[in-house]
């Protein structure tokens, strides 16, 4: 098969989770001895750089990328108010990709064109007027839940009514999107019950995120330190990840301080704004991005990821479960995996039972030995690329009959 993987952000470098799940369908279907033509939108937040990107990823896809300045603006995002549309969405949208993507449909033909979240979804148009390829939407999250549960969060009165009506808009963007293609893929199973509940009759399935094993392999399962150490691992420009932490240090780690004087925190990842550090001290460790995840999270024991507001599934907790790391977390973050409490992971959703768990896991190394073990046996399993290849091509093999 032929397909052309429309993208919303660029696959490499591989700076957060929809990196990863972007790169990780190319992997497959090049894998699967298919031909994988890639194109993305890359923006202020996610820019290309092509040293960033593996030795000969750049010919055997034929990657070509168009720069949208996606910086939020205040009169457009007030125009929306009186359009219907998704402000949020309508940043994606730029003439120089409609141009790009016309010159690729009437110079090529594909079996597939499969489509990486609802932003990019003002390009659907154009490609309905130049072929009559199936057009399949890999649905990342439910982008309103994230904004919802944000707005419900937050305390300031001006940010809580611009993340309502952002849920506003994106919902009724969700609602009305399978109309628009012939397909859709969604990484969890509530959200595939999401979209199925909106139009049951739309095709659907769930391809779940993977992993390759084979990054992995040669990792041991997890050994416990004689000083463990908690760890997060996630982009801080994501509103998520950073409303989280936030709340993880004002609620939860005064608590823990008290009961375990001596443990330390150290917080990774892209964009860390400067509030948070500013909360660095002897116990709390800033150190912003990281050139090779596996080996930050191997210097670690236990993975803190106190997700209040999200949607899909967390890709770093999987990660971290890869490698036998006993990962605590909330029921949202936890969403999407079907993972048992006390078996697979640690979900806590208070201050107290967050202080709890980790107590537990401190004074009781072995219980974090046997959860790091469960961990990486139910991603071998359940998140194992090897077999989702497998049900991503006989899935655009039903699209193309249909």
């Amino acid at each position: 098969m032929k397909i052309l993987q429309l993208c919303h952000k660029p696959p490499h470098p591989m700076v957060d989770g929809g990196c990863v799940a972007i790169h990780n369908i190319t992997d497959m279907l090049l894998k699967s001895g298919h031909d994988v033509k890639v194109i993305a939108v890359e923006t202020p937040k996610h820019p290309v750089h092509l040293d960033a990107f593996p030795e000969g990823y750049l010919q055997q896809t034929r990657f070509e990328s168009v720069f949208v300045d996606t910086t939020p603006k205040m009169m457009d995002a007030f125009k929306t108010l009186f359009t219907g549309s998704s402000y949020h969405i309508s940043r994606f949208y730029s003439k120089q990709m409609v141009s790009l993507l016309t010159e690729v449909l009437k110079r090529e033909s594909f079996d597939i064109i499969h489509i990486e979240s609802i932003y990019m979804m003002p390009y659907i148009a154009v490609i309905r007027k130049l072929t009559t390829t199936p057009i399949v939407m890999r649905m990342h999250n439910i982008e309103h839940e994230i904004w919802e549960r944000l707005a419900q969060n937050e305390r300031n009165p001006l940010k809580k009514i611009a993340f309502r009506v952002n849920a506003h808009q994106l919902e009724r963007v969700e609602r009305r999107i399978l109309q628009s293609v012939d397909g859709y893929l969604t990484i969890s199973a509530p959200d595939f019950q999401y979209f199925h509940d909106l139009s049951p009759n739309s095709k659907g399935e769930i391809l779940t995120f993977g992993i390759d094993l084979d990054r992995y392999e040669d990792e041991d399962d997890y050994i416990p330190s004689d000083e463990p150490s908690l760890f997060h691992l996630g982009s801080m420009n994501w509103t998520p990840n950073v409303e989280g932490i936030e709340w993880f240090l004002d609620e939860v780690w005064p608590e823990i301080l008290k009961e375990q004087p001596a443990l330390t925190f150290t917080i990774a990842g892209h964009h860390i704004p400067e509030s948070l550090y500013e909360r660095q001290d002897q116990n709390v460790q800033m150190v912003g991005s990281v050139p090779d995840a596996n080996e930050f999270m191997l210097q670690h024991d236990i993975m803190i990821v106190p997700l209040l507001s999200g949607s899909g599934i967390r890709i770093k907790i999987i990660e971290g479960m890869a490698l036998g790391k006993v990962v605590v977390t909330t029921s949202v973050g936890a969403q999407g995996l079907d993972v048992e409490n006390g078996k697979h992971l640690f979900i806590a959703d208070t201050p107290e039972e967050f202080v709890a768990v980790i107590n537990k896991c401190v004074a009781t190394p072995d219980i974090c030995s046997i959860i790091g073990e469960n961990a990486r046996e139910f991603i071998s399993v359940y998140h194992n690329n090897n077999l989702l290849q497998e049900q991503l091509v006989d899935f655009y093999r039903q699209m193309i009959k249909s």
